[in-house]
């Protein structure tokens, strides 16, 4: 017999009015107490066994749907025990109950209405309202899929929270979703085993395809995925909870759902108190939340998850070094303050949260291996990054935990992904800077040590890095501090100058930009920084650039029109025949970056003052 379509396999295919009215429906069903929800269909049943009383056609068909829907009574009461049980409690989960009850009094609504036709009529009612023996046989089809739905439901909650793999019909055509509903059962009801099991099933499902991952938080997955974190008893459970919830955490509104469900003060706080496995899946979770959703990086901080993460970033990191004893004021500092942290509460007051590493736990952390102590920094330096990407107050919030300075020391220390996602989280920081003068004052002054530590990392990834991706970020990250250097600052404009030439076209076009940060009327000393980088000879390589790509030309142009307004009168420029490159740009190319034209134009005024007759600028001007 053809079992029934279950809905989550005719929700694609509806038009989007049906789609919103089911989605209303289902909002309304979830809100009713499930005894209400599985009142309905019993009370249908009762009104199937009062009309079959008075049919007058079919009585052998009737009488066999009397005791199909009488059986199926029988098993929607015993729901109802089970539901309104004591062992049962906060434990137990309805959602699968709810579908599918919905689904059985769809079909105990159709038998109602193919009974009520076969009752004593007139010879002229019977005929208009014709029943036929095809219509009883669709009607036994559907309430034997009911019974069989109804069946299924129950040996969920007969298998005392163990994983049932079996298909009842409402999932014939998508077993997807009674797999979820089995797993996540098996979450709330199940014995520690199971519950991790079934964690690790939900995971493997996530990690397939986004709908999977929909079904899962639809389907009520978070709320026990994150009890199961929560369980300190348990390494395998918290590592299989972080799991999932990081391969269902690729979307913002799926992130929404782990924020809704009270998820964030729950990771802070075993990102606090677990062992370092768990840790690290946990800030791969905090990581991942806060790059697909910027609520959760507001809250995240709200949290106090920066200060956890930079101590576990910094724990171990000076006990050996041997600059320790040189009495270097910034590493000095760091070792204070991870003491200080040692001893603090890292959590709100009355969390009950800490990050103590005494005793055992400090033991435990100084014996583990060194690639889970490796990875862990891994993680949490991510999840700085994404903590700090495009947010002024993160930023400003690692800067205050001197935060700064371990990652400078890792950056200098460290290789491959640990120094790079270092690098990538000063590169923000630094943005977040660029577009705050309250944080840029407050963390990168001159006599700074946090400020000068981060300098000279950069300034070492930019001479001695053979990666384009790590110069890159270390170029942007100084272009974006371009304000904060004073005066012909020769030890940073030297580096980028040189890197004009370099045979990577982006870390050239890179270097590009970061010097136009220097050399355009926003900073300060714009004529300064302009005649250090002719002095340096930028000029040459520069001219160099604008014959390269798209990207490449529009920079090159914008520095080299910042040079010509700033420092027109140079020899150099007329040398490197910098005019004759402003007359020669395609106007197309200007039309398609109107913010060249009257650069350009400017430019070409300042270079004819010094350089060149008024009918040549007059003539410059008619081009442009």
């Amino acid at each position: 017999m053809a079992a029934k379509p279950s809905s989550a396999a005719v929700l694609p295919t509806s038009i989007p009015q049906k789609l919103q009215t089911q989605k209303q429906r289902a909002i309304e069903q979830q809100e009713k107490r499930i005894e209400e929800v599985l009142s309905y269909p019993i009370l249908l049943s009762d009104q199937i066994g009062e009309a079959i009383k008075e049919v007058g056609s079919f009585k052998t068909e009737c009488a066999e749907v009397a005791k199909e829907v009488d059986d199926l009574c029988k098993k929607l009461r015993a729901a109802v025990r089970l539901a309104t049980s004591t062992t049962a409690g906060a434990t137990f989960y309805d959602r699968p109950l709810r579908r599918i009850a919905a689904e059985v009094s769809k079909n105990l609504e159709k038998t109602l209405t193919l009974v009520k036709k076969c009752r004593r009529r007139s010879v002229l009612r019977r005929v208009v309202s014709i029943v036929s023996a095809a219509d009883f046989r669709k009607l036994f089809a559907l309430l034997e899929s009911s019974k069989g739905d109804m069946a299924w439901v129950s040996s969920i909650f007969d298998a005392g929270g163990g994983i049932v793999l079996s298909l009842p019909p409402i999932a014939s055509n998508d077993p997807m979703i009674s797999w979820v509903w089995s797993f996540i059962a098996s979450l709330h009801m199940g014995q520690l085993p199971d519950k991790i099991e079934a964690a690790n099933e939900l995971s493997s499902l996530a990690r397939d395809n986004d709908r999977n991952k929909q079904i899962i938080v639809e389907e009520g997955g978070i709320l026990p995925l994150l009890k199961l974190l929560k369980d300190s008893s348990s390494l395998d459970g918290q590592i299989a909870a972080a799991s999932a919830l990081f391969n269902l955490a690729n979307d913002e509104e799926r992130v929404q759902s782990i924020i809704d469900h009270l998820g964030i003060p729950i990771i802070v706080q075993v990102l606090g108190d677990s062992p370092m496995k768990v840790q690290i899946r946990v800030a791969n979770l905090v990581a991942k939340m806060a790059k697909h959703c910027p609520l959760a990086q507001e809250d995240f901080a709200r949290e106090n998850v920066i200060r956890p993460l930079v101590t576990l970033l910094s724990f171990g990191l000076f006990m050996d070094d041997t600059k320790l004893k040189s009495g270097i004021q910034s590493i000095h500092s760091i070792v204070q303050i991870n003491k200080e942290l040692e001893k603090k509460n890292l959590y709100k007051p009355g969390s009950g949260s800490s990050l103590s590493m005494h005793g055992s736990n400090r033991k435990e952390r100084r014996n583990e291996k060194p690639e889970i102590k490796l990875q862990l920094k891994i993680s949490c330096a991510e999840a700085l990054w994404m903590l700090a990407r495009g947010s002024v107050q993160n930023s400003r919030r690692i800067t205050e935990t001197k935060g700064l300075l371990c990652l400078a020391k890792l950056v200098e220390t460290e290789e491959g992904e640990l120094q790079f996602n270092c690098l990538m989280t000063i590169m923000e920081i630094t943005a977040a800077a660029e577009s705050n003068a309250d944080l840029r004052r407050a963390t990168f002054k001159t006599n700074s040590p946090a400020a000068k530590a981060v300098v000279d990392q950069l300034l070492m990834v930019i001479k001695d890095s053979s990666d384009p991706k790590m110069q890159t970020a270390a170029i942007r990250a100084i272009g974006c501090l371009a304000r904060t250097f004073p005066a012909r600052e020769t030890r940073v404009i030297g580096p980028l100058v040189e890197l004009l030439s370099h045979r990577s076209q982006d870390v050239a076009t890179e270097a590009a930009v970061s010097l136009g940060k220097f050399a355009c009327p926003d900073n300060f000393l714009c004529v300064e920084h302009c005649k250090t980088i002719i002095e340096f000879r930028g000029v040459p390589p520069l001219m160099r650039l604008l014959r390269g790509n798209e990207r490449a030309q529009l920079n090159g142009l914008i520095l080299a029109c910042y040079l010509a307004i700033n420092a027109g009168k140079s020899q150099e420029l007329e040398r490197a025949g910098v005019l004759n490159a402003f007359e020669g740009v395609d106007r197309a190319f200007i039309a398609q970056h109107p913010e060249l034209r009257e650069l350009i134009t400017q430019a070409v005024y300042h270079l004819s003052v010094f350089h060149q007759s008024h009918s040549g600028l007059l003539l410059a001007q008619r081009q442009f």
